[in-house]
């Protein structure tokens, strides 16, 4: 079937932090009438995407189009999880005529296009495109990658050693995958942090792949949809750390959730996430909070000891206003030290 008959569908992916659902909400909110759908995935069970996207308001876009798959990451879930709510959204009365699908930050890409080649739903979508999120001011900072000199020092006195990087691995797989790299928060970084960054990105893309810089997501939609890539044809340019591996559980990550009591303003929180990151090296926060006096919730996210924060909508009525975060980290980071300096 020619892929101008089926739905073409976007995979936007990129690390913890990177701005995936903030690109994703730029595109629903300038979607021009184009009815979407969106497939929403993260790492944890606290489904904060989802509420920021459904916090949306958008006709062409209504709640019942937002999926929520947070029982594990799709791209090794794909069978119980990711294609029956893709076929879920294809059966609907009205189909939507192009369907977003935002990651977890710590999936694997590849994974998931391979699955548009599943007998169950091969005639009927096609990969548009595979967009990487980056944030730059990570990168920059050296968030992904080792030192080399360092490395080669501990290789030369120990040769037994383990110098993975898992987070350099997943970030790297994101974009071998790519078709289009969005360079988000490109603000944050002056030319020369820039310049470097582009050059990391250009060193680990195995092909040509179009780079576009942005800052808080805002890219023109016309420049992420239409890509025109039938990416599930085309995987043997998308090469992977994980090829051989069966599935990629994340086990090198930990993510737990807090319940978080009433704050007197926001900066009280602030405060106690910049001390959690820089004491514990935590990779992301995010959540929901109960600021007091405050008929709206505040959306608190942070990526290692940058945090933003907004009042994004007003607590449901009815429902009992509880503030949550959850806290993703590298494996064996001290769970109970963080709850009690963020909660306690």
């Amino acid at each position: 079937m020619s892929t101008l008959a089926k739905v073409p569908c976007t995979i936007v992916t990129g690390f913890l932090g990177a701005g995936k659902t903030t690109l994703v909400r730029h595109v629903l909110e300038n979607a021009g009438g184009r009815r979407l759908a969106v497939i929403v995935n993260e790492f944890g069970d606290v489904g904060i995407d989802g509420e920021i996207l459904k916090g949306c308001g958008i006709e062409s876009c209504p709640e019942d189009a937002i999926v929520e798959l947070a029982n594990g990451c799709i791209c090794c879930t794909v069978a119980d999880d990711f294609v029956p709510a893709l076929k879920g959204l294809l059966d609907r009365p009205v189909p939507p005529e192009h369907i977003v699908i935002e990651t977890s930050g710590l999936a694997l890409p590849k994974p998931l296009v391979k699955a548009f080649n599943w007998p169950e739903i091969a005639s009927r979508v096609t990969v548009d495109g595979v967009v990487a999120v980056v944030d730059g001011a990570a990168v920059a900072a050296g968030r992904f990658a080792d030192d080399p000199e360092a490395i080669a020092r501990q290789r030369a006195a120990d040769d037994s050693l383990d110098h993975d990087n898992p987070l350099e691995e997943v970030f790297e797989d994101q974009l071998l995958c790519a078709d289009l790299v969005i360079l988000n928060k490109a603000d944050l970084i002056d030319a020369a942090e820039k310049k470097s960054v582009i050059d990391q990105i250009s060193q680990t893309l195995p092909r040509a792949v179009a780079l576009v810089e942005a800052r808080n997501g805002q890219v023109p939609v016309k420049v992420l949809l239409g890509l025109g890539a039938a990416a599930e044809a085309d995987l043997e340019a998308r090469p992977s750390h994980h090829e051989l591996e069966g599935e990629h559980d994340h086990e090198d990550f930990d993510t737990f959730i807090i319940d978080l009591p009433v704050f007197a303003s926001p900066q009280q929180l602030v405060e106690r996430m910049v001390k959690a990151a820089e004491t514990h090296d935590v990779l992301r926060m995010k959540g929901f909070v109960d600021i007091e006096g405050k008929p709206m919730r505040l959306l608190v996210q942070g990526v290692g000891a940058r945090i933003q924060h907004q009042f994004d909508r007003r607590w449901p009525d009815g429902k009992q206003r509880q503030g949550r975060l959850v806290v993703i980290g590298e494996k064996g980071f001290d769970q109970a030290a963080i709850r009690t300096l963020l909660a306690g």
